[in-house]
């Protein structure tokens, strides 16, 4: 009987699907086990076979607890909200929603492109989804949570005694009886107040200084600007100056924003990295961008001028070496500190600075820019002028937006002051010639100081630090270079935040009004004022007293107030989604706390490693809020996280003789040949090799209609190059297309047997042959009955059946242990050969066999577990329990040596006496050989390790 992989999938797919064999239950006495794939967004495009890697191995995982016998939750659900849908609503008209459904389920979109939907290729690749638990973040009845969760943030602060949130309104019981002057809270209010000037202050005046210690606030802030695509972009959404989605320029900008203060939960997210299971790679990463920083912050005068400039730094004990300042271009003193001859110059240099983000700037710590501002600071403690220039290695948001610049003790510093030929004074000793290069080590004792000279280091950072307060210019202080998360964005397609304003302050939606449904509206582009697209909404004005959204047209700005223009941004759905798949439909709260505390946290987390200081960072940002309530009960949401690696494509490359149309085919080319090479589409090859289809080729795009082509041997080669898979560069592999050739279990196998889950690694389609024969082999060895029909023996198994089988079974075991899915299908593949050599059918045997590969290969295995006689699905039998004592011989092969030169080896029984043994070599065969004759003058044998003949 053949392997017909077509119809063994599809059934078993069926039957999964209408027997719900997935569906996680909430009420179990087993443990609980949470697998969680990082939810994809929908795109039209649909999976390649890059995109699967992680899925198949969260699904292995999920299915490999499932036969430890754990009440395993693997749920999937889809980051629904995004760029891609609203930009093809604006190039198409059609709503983003239908965009979206279409890419999920399936169908024909407007301009009547055939979509399969991410749904049908997920189901096609056998994944063990719990599918009743799906959710979407662009979902009203989903959304509705994430906006409850906005407006818990809106109306916290965060308390730094207690080391948590709190409720706004503790925060102005406490005004109302003491003023701020006590307060510990993180807040960019600086002024401070009493009670009887906060019991004076106008409605306007309290809310303005509350929204100074929001969690969720309103304010001016720097941001991303993307002006093709009209909106604000996260840092990790900018790359080398254009938007990663499209490419187009982005400008930094002064905008009002919504924010999170992430940066009052920047120690805990610090110190959370050392209780959870992740690669070192990406806490790092966490860690660098958190930037802790212990130094202080110092008043600089401004010469001739009223203006003082705090400065942060990590090095007090290096202020006597400052010989000039750094400020930010974006820093709100520039403008007043320049004098008449600089401000030209200023401000072109500030706008060259507002085209590189953030993290471009940090990262290119080479290139050396900045312009004199004409200004002068006084050094407070050599009383010395120092000049202030501006530069873009600062960042307005990191410390104070300017820094004292120390050329001989940072590398930056030195660069910066060779370039512009500024002093440089040593004021640590211990390193080289600080004229050529910086010693910034921090072992060294003060030189050219003042009072802190002969102190270490150590010594005069406290010291210094005593006299900055001393001298009221300044403290000690804790530095983070985290900035608040920007949370709003122009934008269509996303949630509504939920807030009206009156006088310009913003004031939240009461909870039973929610959710905030996304209003209709006829264009998908900002307004022709340069509002946001929702401000072309007609009906987006809220009544306080009736409390439901109304007409714009009755705004009186007494009971009918404007609703808010913006909408969030993609991370704010994927930020909690982990929590509302233990209880997806409730409607009374964002999940039962019960179940939440059943399923606790994710055990395994399985996604990119793109996401390190985006969605990981947020995630854990707003699990520590929750649990600051008592809504969730863990510190962190994703215990173990494995970062999947690249799938890689080969592309296809042809070649083109510059100034003609003609293409040579690759192995013609040499040396004196002028070309240019293009890609072309990889489905244009014939079958597995890389010889090109040129009547397709000339199908595919007009410029081939009537190229020549020059051929080898009545061929065109083309040459290939592994790069990353993408549709840009024609080398996407379909999943589908593979199903249907090689099936799903074949895919899957595959996928994982190309490398270890965490590294990058090119695909082959050549390859997927090696692992579907396996499959057929495998196939082969439950049918070798008359006719190859099914056939399994019921004797019991020799030692060797048992070796084979258990061998295998503590290597799978150690491998899923330890998340090495590429090693155990090479032991797949060697047990399978093994077992055909000795023509083992014995049902104890096979039966095994089946359980152990059922997680990588499960439809094959449910066809053969039913063959076997079973009604039950295999998902749920017991994983193989392995004995060590199958792995131990009862005999032991010995090498024979003759005056110490091994010349033959025997078997004999591990309980063979000395005697036995000595009785046996000597009346081996190849014996009389090496004798010649003579009579032993020793025989001497170490139990299981040599026998040695002296003669």
């Amino acid at each position: 009987m053949q392997y017909n992989f077509q119809e063994i999938e599809k059934k078993w797919q069926k039957k999964w699907k209408e027997q719900q064999t997935f569906a996680a239950s909430n009420g179990t006495d087993k443990p609980k086990f949470y697998v969680l794939d990082m939810f994809p967004y929908p795109s039209g495009a649909g999976l390649h076979v890059g995109h699967p890697l992680g899925y198949i191995a969260s699904d292995i995982y999920a299915r490999f607890k499932r036969h430890q016998g754990f009440n395993v939750l693997h749920p999937i659900g889809y980051d629904s909200f995004g760029l891609p849908a609203e930009q093809y609503a604006i190039q198409t008209g059609q709503h983003p929603a239908i965009t979206t459904e279409v890419n999920i389920n399936g169908g024909v979109d407007n301009k009547n492109n055939k979509i399969t939907g991410y749904n049908n290729q997920l189901r096609k690749l056998g994944f063990s989804f719990d599918w009743n638990r799906e959710v979407r973040t662009s979902d009203p009845n989903y959304y509705k949570w994430t906006q409850w969760i906005f407006i818990q943030l809106f109306n916290s602060y965060y308390c730094k005694e207690r080391k948590q949130a709190r409720p706004i309104k503790e925060l102005v019981d406490i005004f109302t009886k003491e003023g701020n002057i006590h307060i510990q809270a993180c807040t960019s209010q600086e002024e401070l107040f009493t009670s009887e000037n906060w019991n004076s202050f106008s409605e306007e005046t309290k809310q303005k200084i509350i929204l100074n210690y929001r969690l969720a606030y309103r304010a001016e802030t720097t941001v991303n600007w993307c002006p093709a695509l009209g909106t604000v972009l996260a840092n990790d959404e900018v790359v080398n100056g254009l938007s990663e989605r499209g490419g187009y320029p982005v400008y930094q900008k002064k905008m009002m924003q919504w924010s999170m203060r992430i940066t009052a939960y920047a120690e805990r997210l610090l110190t959370g990295l050392e209780i959870i299971d992740w690669s070192e790679s990406i806490k790092e990463s966490q860690r660098n961008w958190i930037g802790k920083s212990l130094g202080a912050e110092v008043i600089f005068s401004v010469v001739d001028s009223e203006v003082k400039v705090k400065i942060f730094t990590t090095r007090p004990d290096t202020i006597y070496g400052a010989t000039y300042m750094v400020m930010a271009p974006e820093h709100p003193l520039v403008d007043q500190i320049t004098t008449g001859n600089y401000y030209e110059k200023v401000n072109q240099y500030k706008d060259e600075s507002i085209k590189r983000s953030e993290r471009e700037r940090i990262a290119d710590a080479k290139t050396v820019s900045g312009q004199f501002t004409g200004a002068y600071a006084v050094n407070p403690f050599t009383k010395k002028n120092i000049p202030i220039y501006i530069a873009d290695y600062v960042l307005v948001g990191y410390g104070t937006g300017a820094i004292m610049a120390v050329p001989a003790h940072d590398e930056r510093d030195h660069r910066f002051a060779k370039h512009f030929d500024l002093p440089i004074i040593e004021v640590i000793k211990g390193g080289a010639n600080v004229q050529e290069e910086a010693f910034s080590s921090k072992e060294g004792a003060c030189v050219n100081s003042g009072i802190l000279d002969g102190l270490s280091v150590q010594e005069a950072q406290a010291k210094i630090i005593t006299e900055i307060e001393r001298m009221k210019i300044g403290h000690g202080t804790t530095n983070y270079r985290l900035r608040d998360a920007v949370f709003s964005r122009q934008r269509y397609w996303g949630e509504p935040i939920p807030v009206y304003y009156k006088d310009d302050i913003p004031y939240s939606l009461p909870e039973s009004a929610l959710p905030l449904i996304l209003p209709e509206v006829e264009k998908y582009l900002p307004t022709e004022d340069g509002d946001p697209p929702l401000g072309r909404a007609t009906q987006w004005a809220w009544d306080v007293e009736k409390e439901q959204v109304v007409s714009n047209d009755l705004i009186n700005n007494t009971t009918i107030f404007p609703l808010d223009l913006n909408t969030m941004p993609g991370w704010a759905g994927s930020s909690w989604y982990y929590l509302r798949y233990t209880d997806p439909t409730n409607n009374t709260c964002f999940a039962d706390k019960t179940l939440m505390n059943y399923w606790e946290n994710v055990d395994l987390y399985i996604g990119g490693s793109e996401h390190a200081t985006g969605h990981l960072l947020y995630s854990r940002f707003w699990n520590k809020f929750l649990k600051d309530y008592g809504f969730v009960t863990q510190e962190e949401p994703f215990q173990k996280l494995i970062n999947q690696g690249m799938i890689l494509g080969q592309s296809a490359y042809i070649y083109r003789i510059n100034g003609t149309n003609n293409f040579i085919s690759y192995h013609l080319l040499k040396e004196e040949h002028d070309v240019t090479p293009l890609r072309i589409d990889v489905n244009l090859l014939k079958g597995t090799t890389d010889e090109v289809d040129l009547d397709r080729l000339r199908d595919w795009r007009d410029e081939f209609k009537d190229a020549e082509f020059i051929l080898e041997e009545g061929k065109f080669i083309c040459a290939r190059e592994v790069e990353k898979m993408s549709k840009s560069y024609y080398n996407v592999i379909n999943p589908d297309d593979v199903c249907d050739e090689y099936g799903a279990d074949s895919l899957r196998m595959y996928e994982m047997f190309l490398g270890p889950i965490e590294q990058a690694k090119p695909w082959n389609t050549q390859g997927l042959s090696g692992v579907h024969g396996f499959l057929k082999k495998f196939w082969k060895l439950y049918h070798s009955g008359e006719n190859e029909t099914f056939f399994v023996s019921e004797e019991n198994p020799n030692k060797e059946e048992q070796r084979i089988l258990h061998q295998l079974i503590k290597k799978v075991k150690d491998d899923l242990d330890n998340f090495s899915f590429n090693t155990s299908i090479s032991s797949f593949m060697i047990a399978t050969n093994d077992l055909f050599k000795i023509k083992c059918h014995k049902r104890e045997i096979l039966e095994s066999l089946c359980i152990l590969i059922s997680p990588y290969a499960p439809h094959i295995s449910e066809e053969l577990w039913e063959k076997l006689g079973h009604s039950n699905s295999i998902e749920f039998q017991p994983f193989p329990e392995f004995k060590a004592e199958y792995l131990v011989s009862d005999t032991f092969e010995y090498p024979v040596s003759f005056n110490g030169k091994v010349r033959f080896k025997i078997e004999m029984p591990i309980s063979a006496t000395a005697q036995e043994i000595e009785e046996a070599v000597l009346a081996h065969e190849k014996a009389p050989n090496y004798l010649e004759g003579k009579t032993p003058k020793k025989v001497i044998v170490v139990p299981k390790r040599i026998i040695n003949i002296v003669i």
